[in-house]
């Protein structure tokens, strides 16, 4: 019998006659199937067989060529919405430990100059901000101290332009900040309208950070979602039996900062509960209820305040 046989693979379709020989080949598989009749899917040994072909010298280098535009294309389609936001908010994380460290520079060389104001302001941006604005005179005046009573040295202007420099470098830092901070809370509007609107931006691209996809976080439960960003503490609270974590990355969230110690983990969960909705009515593309989820919230926990 003269069995002819469809096979498909990485090179693409296939006809092979009874002795597995190639006698037509195609990228379609059904247009090939459409111009023969009484075509056969290889089993068992004819699919051992017809392997076993495709396993000679002559195919090595369009399985190879093959195999390496199909890696560049898996790689290429891989980058996604999730990259951009974990490269976004872990960038800005960067950003804060770089622009802290150089302004305990910044604070203990202006310090020599200024101790008097350095020591008055503990807003870091606002300290940048007045440093370069103002004149040690008016800085003083600020905060009520004479020129004269002033204990910093007196600085030349070749002296105090490296520090003033400075100050414009860390400016720049502020506002390179700033800028992915607006880009984070676009992509995180248009991906994760529901969740950002109970959480804000920067902690919801935390959990997605923590999470490493949109996708996994949808799937955590609530209990997770709370714990996220505590994982050291849970391991140690696991291991040794310490004191276990209430939250992870949700500790920053207004609702939990403003609650008391007492109640700080209930506030958690409930938070947690309403973020895990809030990501799994994103992901699967639903109707936007962030608004209504937050407000039931803040309701709760406003009216438990109150009767108090």
């Amino acid at each position: 019998m003269n069995k002819k046989f469809i096979f498909t693979n990485l090179l693409g379709s296939f006809i092979l006659n009874s002795k597995y020989m190639v006698i037509d080949k195609g990228n379609d598989e059904n247009k090939l199937t459409s111009r023969y009749k009484n075509l056969f899917k290889p089993e068992g040994n004819e699919l051992k067989d017809i392997l076993n072909y495709f396993k000679k010298k002559q195919f090595f280098n369009e399985f190879y060529n093959k195999n390496i535009q199909l890696t560049k294309k898996q790689v290429k389609d891989s980058v996604n919405e999730d990259n951009f936001i974990i490269n976004t908010i872990n960038n800005i994380e960067e950003l804060n430990k770089v622009t802290n460290t150089l302004v305990r520079r910044l604070r203990e060389w202006y310090g020599l100059y200024l101790p008097e104001f350095t020591k008055e302001l503990t807003d870091n941006e606002k300290f940048v901000e007045l440093i370069q604005r103002k004149s040690k005179k008016q800085l003083l005046s600020e905060i009520n101290v004479k020129l004269g009573d002033s204990m910093g040295a007196e600085f030349s202007n070749a002296d105090l332009k490296p520090i003033m420099n400075l100050a414009t470098e860390i400016t720049k830092l502020y506002n390179l900040k700033e800028s992915h901070e607006l880009y984070l809370d676009r992509i995180m509007t248009r991906i994760c309208p529901n969740m950002i609107a109970i959480t804000g931006g920067l902690i919801g691209a935390k959990l997605v950070e923590h999470a490493r996809s949109i996708k996994h976080l949808s799937e955590l439960p609530a209990s997770i979602v709370q714990l996220l960003g505590a994982e050291k503490a849970l391991f140690r609270h696991l291991k040794s039996g310490a004191k276990s974590p209430k939250y992870g990355v949700i500790f920053d969230h207004p609702l939990i900062s403003k609650a008391k110690r007492s109640d700080k983990g209930k506030v958690a969960r409930a938070l947690a509960d309403k973020i895990a909705i809030a990501i799994k009515v994103d992901y699967f593309k639903g109707k936007f209820v962030g608004d209504t989820l937050r407000k039931g919230l803040e309701k709760r926990f406003d009216d438990s305040k109150s009767k108090r």
